[in-house]
Parts: structure tokens; C-alpha cells; sequence
């Protein structure tokens, strides 16, 4: 296996056009919302991206086996997604987008507490443990502010209840035996048992159409074929050519990114305690993640 490479300009542009990508889909996914039910709007995207990847893995000629007693744990990774993103559209349907990302980016936060309990190797050093001290700052503030855009309290427990389950399948894949499983495999398997649950219960969670306008179409298009499609596939492939905490490093920018389009975008009102809070989770990711 050759050693990953450094960081360079081209690796650096990559990683903060992964990290625009995930912040401008928060603004596309709100407006999608506005034709689509959230969890109809999940469903949608994740049989789409079932069929892009498909195509995909057949045009590269990506084996699509298993290692032996990965079945389980991957379908287990795909049900604790499906939970994820359901959490996740419905606090962006409920909230503002600067609120869900502040909270839901806080992800490194409980992965870096998790992984201190349950990986030896990746123990909370002073410079990490002030990071996570920070950013939970941040989510406190960002949590307990009233005053900025529009609150939702639930929209707010669902952001953060979407965090807890990206740190969980990011832990799963580190201690299960899907660490065999090559990276476009995982996001399939995510993918494909998303489709399968969540196709036949969207129908549970009330109307799936609202006012269903071409914009609303473009951005499931959007999310299916340049973010789950292209943009995860890009983000594996610079995982494979750069060091892991190389990328992992530029995490903190999708916050900020994604309050920042909120506010240019969709005129969301921001009140000092808001960027203050995106502030403290930026930093103490930054500080997690760096080595």
C-alpha cells in the first residue's frame, strides 16, 4: 500500500469544496422541503442514489461482494443512517439551517468523547479534551438561544439527535468488521437499506407532497446525483489519497459554511449568540481533529 500523501493545493481545494458541497446542501435540502416531506424527501434520495451508485460501481467494474459477517453489521450501519437522516430532515424542516448545522456538525464532539471510552488508541489528550469543552460550549449556547431566526426546540433535539447517530455509525465502522468492507460498499450499504426502510413508511409520517414546483425536483436531483453521488465519492477518494486527520481537520468548516449561506441565501436572522456558538464549535473541532 503506498503512503498517503501530504497535504497539497489540490487536496486542500478538494476538501473545502466537500466542505461547501455539505454546507450548501443544508440550504437545498431546506428548500426541497418545501415540496417534499422530510422523510418522503429522504426516501426519495437515498432509492435514487441506490440506482447512481449502481451505475457507478458498474462503469468503474467495483466488485460489489462482502466479506464474510459483514451482512449484519452493515445492515445495522444502514438502519442507524435511515434514523440519522430522518432526525436530520425533519430539524432542518423545523429550525433554522444555522442552528441544525451548528448542532448537528458537532458530530467530532461525540465521536471524540465515544472513542475515548471505547478505543485505546484514541484517548482524549488536553488539547482535544479543551476542544470538546468548546464545542459543547457551542451547543449549549446554540441550544439555549431563543432569540435568533426561528427556534425550534425540537428542531433543535432532532439536530443533535442526528449527531449522535453519524458518531455511532462512524464508531460502528471502526470496530465492527466492516472496517473489511471497502468505502463505496459502506455508503452503499447505508444507502440501499435507507431505500428499502424508508420507502414503505414515508407514507407514515403524513402528506408527502406539498407545493411540488421544478426547484423542489432539482434539489432531490441534487442531492442524489452531486452529494451522495459525486460528493461522497470524492470525499472516499481523498480519504484513500491524504491522511485521515488531514481531512478530518477541514470538518469545521461545514458549519460555518452552512450558517453562512443560510444567512446569504435564505436571509436567515442571526443573532450575536448564534455566531458566538458557531465560533466555540468550530474551534474545538479544529482542535479535535488536529494533530
Amino acid at each position: 500500500m503506498s503512503e498517503k500523501r501530504a497535504l497539497d493545493g489540490f487536496g486542500a481545494a478538494g476538501m473545502i469544496g466537500f466542505a461547501a458541497l455539505l454546507a450548501f446542501n443544508q440550504v437545498v435540502v431546506k428548500v426541497t422541503g418545501g415540496g417534499f416531506s422530510p422523510v418522503f424527501q429522504v426516501a426519495v434520495r437515498s432509492a435514487g442514489a441506490v440506482i447512481f451508485l449502481l451505475i457507478w460501481f458498474r462503469f468503474r467494474s467495483i466488485p460489489m461482494s462482502l466479506p464474510k459477517g459483514t451482512l449484519f453489521w452493515g445492515t445495522l450501519s444502514g438502519l442507524i443512517f435511515s434514523f440519522e437522516f430522518i432526525c436530520l430532515y425533519f430539524a432542518i424542516d423545523l429550525t433554522t439551517i444555522s442552528r441544525a448545522s451548528i448542532i448537528f456538525y458537532s458530530m467530532p464532539v461525540w465521536l471524540a468523547l465515544a472513542s475515548h471510552y471505547v478505543l485505546p488508541s484514541e484517548q482524549l489528550t488536553p488539547q482535544r479534551f479543551l476542544g470538546l469543552v468548546l464545542a459543547l460550549g457551542g451547543v449549549a449556547v446554540a441550544i439555549f438561544d431563543r432569540s435568533s431566526g426561528n427556534p425550534s426546540l425540537a428542531g433543535d433535539v432532532l439536530a443533535l439527535t442526528a449527531a449522535f447517530g453519524w458518531a455511532a455509525i462512524i464508531l460502528l465502522l471502526r470496530i465492527s468488521p466492516l472496517q473489511k468492507v471497502r468505502a463505496e460498499m459502506q455508503l452503499f450499504l447505508q444507502i440501499a437499506v435507507s431505500a428499502v426502510v424508508l420507502v414503505p413508511i414515508a407514507p407514515l409520517f403524513g402528506e408527502m407532497l406539498r407545493d411540488v414546483r421544478p426547484i423542489h425536483v432539482s434539489g432531490l436531483l441534487f442531492q442524489v446525483i452531486c452529494v451522495v453521488g459525486f460528493g461522497y465519492l470524492g470525499w472516499f477518494w481523498l480519504m484513500k489519497v491524504y491522511r485521515a486527520n488531514t481531512v478530518a481537520s477541514f470538518s469545521f468548516l461545514s458549519p460555518v459554511l452552512a450558517v453562512i449561506l443560510g444567512w446569504l441565501l435564505l436571509n436567515e436572522q442571526i443573532g450575536a449568540q448564534i455566531w458566538g456558538a458557531l465560533a466555540l464549535v468550530a474551534a474545538g473541532i479544529f482542535l479535535i481533529n488536529r494533530q
